[in-house]
Parts: structure tokens; C-alpha cells; sequence
């Protein structure tokens, strides 16, 4: 578990605008304030990521979500599939709210969202207050890397904090399903 100078260290950069490097189930993620459309605009350029592709955002519990998604449009019978799925290395394309920017959304009217079960990300959330942008840290089309070593070296002082913790066990990245289909993005 984390100690609370090093999740302290990485709010403080998230209330600031920077973007962190932080452990999740399987890779290593760049994260950033979903709310801060310049924080976005760092994470994508040190990513060199279109801002069409849309991001993910990672949160302790569904709550945290809900300024985001529009709940309302989530079919009774796909809620079960859903929230029995979570907390979990499953990410979930849901209808987007009305007033989720298109920094998070892209070119989409939808928005992935994942409800992690790593205890890392969970005090980061829960300690931020919302959910993290949660996105691969890798150069877009480019391997993930595994180490913080290995990230200090390929994206050196674009970092506002990397969190050294580790990862959670998973060898693949989360799988993503569409909330309304059930059709698998990936995984």
C-alpha cells in the first residue's frame, strides 16, 4: 500500500495540472484531472495522442462517474453486466453527459470508464476527490512500458510525479466492452 507522502506528492501535481505516472492492473498509466482541459492537452501531447480517440477515466466507485456519464441511458437489463463486472480490470464505453467535454470524449457522444480494484489508484481517487484520466504510458502506437525506470527514461521531465508502486498482477491491459452491446473493443 501506498504511504501518504507519495499519494500526497501526486495529488498535490494533480491539483496543479501536471500529469503523474501511476501503477494500474497491468501497465503503468499517465493520468491527469479529467476536469482540466490543459492538464488533457499535456497528457495527450506527451502521449502524442489525437484528442479524437477519447480517454478512459479510472475511479474508485461508480459515484465518481456519474458527472460524466449519462447514467439515464444505461439499459436496466445491461446495469448487472455492468456492476458485477467492477471493481475490476474491465473498462465500459457508456452514453457520455451532456456536458463531458470533447478533451475527454473525442470524436465519440460516449466515454470509457473503469472502476479499478488496484489499491493504489483507489486511494488516488478517493483522495483526489474524482476520477483520474487513465491512458497507456507509452508513446501512442508504441509498447507500453513496465518499469518506472523504463518511463523515467522515455518521457524524463514531462512527468510531474511518477508513483512507484507496484502493478497489479494483470498481464493484459483492461478488456472494454461497450455498455449498451456488450461488443468487446478489446480484450
Amino acid at each position: 500500500m501506498s504511504d501518504q507522502s507519495t499519494i500526497a506528492a501526486a495529488i498535490t501535481c494533480l491539483a496543479q495540472g501536471e500529469v503523474i505516472l501511476y501503477p494500474t492492473e497491468a501497465v503503468y498509466g499517465l493520468g491527469c484531472d479529467p476536469d482540466n482541459q490543459q492538464a488533457v492537452e499535456r497528457l495527450l501531447a506527451i502521449k502524442q495522442r489525437p484528442v479524437e480517440k477519447g480517454l478512459i477515466l479510472i475511479a474508485d466507485n461508480y459515484g465518481q462517474l456519474l458527472k460524466y456519464v449519462d447514467d439515464a441511458k444505461i439499459p436496466m437489463d445491461k446495469r448487472a453486466d455492468i456492476f458485477s463486472s467492477w471493481p475490476n480490470a474491465i473498462t465500459w464505453v457508456m452514453p457520455a453527459a451532456k456536458n463531458t467535454p470533447k478533451w475527454l470524449t473525442g470524436q465519440y457522444d460516449t466515454i470509457a470508464v473503469r472502476v479499478t480494484n488496484h489499491p493504489t489508484v483507489k486511494r488516488l481517487c478517493q483522495e483526489f476527490g474524482k476520477p483520474l484520466v487513465s491512458t497507456s504510458a507509452n508513446l501512442s502506437g508504441q509498447n507500453t512500458v513496465l518499469s518506472i525506470a523504463e518511463a523515467k527514461s522515455q518521457f524524463t521531465e514531462q512527468i510531474g510525479y511518477y508513483v512507484d508502486e507496484p502493478l497489479g498482477g494483470n498481464t493484459q491491459p483492461s478488456t472494454i466492452k461497450d455498455a449498451m452491446n456488450g461488443k468487446v473493443f478489446r480484450g
